[in-house]
């Protein structure tokens, strides 16, 4: 199977959830669903079907995270050298050349990416136009609004 990239980061996030999932959720949905067993009629209990459905949720969910985490290639940008490159993990200054801002962006795996935060997924239109690029160069990224032109300002390995 195919390494997903991930940052220091995320794992660590990943790990949390699932910690959180095995030693919280699991056992308060054991004890929904034997505290709906106490109640007596399980064919009409809609107690124990929701437990039970929440259930199934939870350990899916500890599946796709075990998953993630088993097949995770854990990137640390601060080791990074890419010669000012911008990569997977490196926090990249812009200017929108027409509204002339300045934003910054840290590229990272899906399941972290957070746009309130700064982090952008690998796969997003806007990450995918910067990499391989370098500090003075200028990208067009095809966003779903329209084109829209960058000039990089500044690649950092934080």
């Amino acid at each position: 199977m195919r390494r997903t990239p991930l940052t220091i980061h995320g794992a660590e996030q990943l790990r949390g959830e699932l910690q959180r999932l095995k030693t919280v959720e699991r056992p308060a949905v054991i004890n929904a669903i034997a505290e709906a067993r106490s109640h007596g009629d399980l064919s009409e209990n809609a107690e124990y079907d929701a437990a039970k459905e929440r259930q199934g949720f939870i350990e899916a969910r500890i599946a796709e995270v075990e998953a993630k985490l088993a097949h995770a290639q854990v990137i640390d940008p601060s080791l990074l050298d890419a010669d000012g490159r911008c990569v997977f993990g490196a926090t990249i200054e812009l200017e929108d050349t027409d509204a002339r801002q300045v934003m910054s962006y840290q590229i990272v795996g899906e399941d972290e990416a957070d746009l309130k935060q700064g982090k952008i997924s690998i796969s997003s239109p806007i990450a995918r136009a910067l990499i391989g690029k370098y500090a003075g160069d200028v990208v067009e990224v095809n966003a779903p609004g329209g084109t829209r032109e960058y000039e990089i300002l500044e690649v950092k390995y934080v």
